[in-house]
């Protein structure tokens, strides 16, 4: 039987331009299964979800559910469970990780300070403190969202797990169902889909060197998709792959062409214009869907500038 997964491969659609959009994700351990809208469908207090889902809702944080990997994932309740906390956006990076035994301390935390990039609130309402271990490698295995998470997401962090990759976790939900497998990398925040083992451990042992592995990248987390694109296109364009050398300035534009401005800490600036297209011929967004042709940000050009000309513009 075809699969969105499937059909979006067969159709080779473009990745870029396709990562969930967060500038700080929240992680909260929470085994055992998970129903289409995990933070009120699972084990955890549903009325937790709901309260959660709120205090995040318009503060650029991000809350998903993770379990361990493996046939153990959905039985029992840890007594103490994992956090994490992450913001991605680049210059600012960090990942912070504490442990719990009442899931419903988060309600503590000040969303919108986790959400500018503020880690203090995390370290004291939850006593945590810096990730110092290995980067954290989100597959995508929620298959009640759609059954190509759980038919592709599971045993690919089942595998990577079983090989000895540490920091591997199952997450609730990335968007993107057809890229499956999907998979989210912290502390930078890129995303990635079609993912197998072999580039899982390159884009992880990259991340551990301080680059960003653009093959199959789907974009990072902090920008809006018409810049996920223009960014993936400029590291591209100058062999640049550094994690923390470029940043989004300034999206111009709106629906459906933009112009993005993206700086490199040496000074360059680059403008790329993204147009955004309809994915032809029509195909399904998740199993089940009906046929769409799902947005793609297409990248017309990318032009280095002078390093003035921001200013320049600026004052237009």
């Amino acid at each position: 039987m075809s699969t969105c997964t499937t059909a979006s491969r067969d159709l080779d659609e473009p990745l870029a331009g396709t990562a969930a959009t967060a500038r700080t994700w929240l992680l909260l351990e929470q085994p055992g299964p998970w129903g289409p809208k995990a933070l009120t469908s699972s084990h955890l207090d549903p009325a937790l979800g709901r309260a959660l889902e709120a205090a995040a809702d318009g503060t650029g944080v991000r809350i998903a559910l993770i379990r361990r990997p493996g046939r153990h994932a959905d039985h029992g309740t840890p007594a103490q469970r994992q956090v994490y906390a992450a913001h991605t956006v680049p210059g600012k990076v960090w990942l912070h990780a504490a442990t719990t035994a009442e899931p419903e301390r988060l309600l503590d935390l000040d969303f919108t300070a986790l959400g500018s990039g503020d880690p203090r609130t995390f370290d004291v309402s939850l006593q945590g403190e810096p990730h110092t271990g290995d980067p954290l490698a989100l597959v995508c295995t929620n298959g009640r969202r759609d059954r190509c998470c759980a038919l592709l997401g599971r045993p690919l962090a089942a595998e990577l797990a079983t090989s000895g990759v540490e920091g591997v976790w199952e997450v609730t939900h990335l968007g993107g169902h057809r890229f499956s497998p999907t998979l989210l990398v912290l502390p930078f925040g890129y995303a990635y889909g079609r993912a197998q083992a072999p580039h899982v451990k390159e884009v992880l042992h990259g991340v551990r060197e301080g680059r960003v592995v653009v093959e199959g990248c789907r974009g990072n987390s902090a920008w809006e998709r018409p810049a996920q694109a223009a960014e993936l296109a400029v590291r591209t364009s100058a062999h640049e792959y550094a994690a923390d050398a470029l940043t989004v300035v300034r999206t111009d534009g709106a629906a459906p062409r933009w112009e993005v401005t993206v700086a490199h800490t040496d000074g360059r600036l680059w403008r790329v214009l993204v147009a955004q297209g309809a994915s032809l011929p029509p195909r399904p967004e998740s199993c089940g869907s009906p046929l769409g042709s799902p947005a793609r940000m297409d990248v017309v050009s990318v032009r280095e500038l002078r390093a003035t000309a921001l200013a320049d513009h600026a004052h237009c």
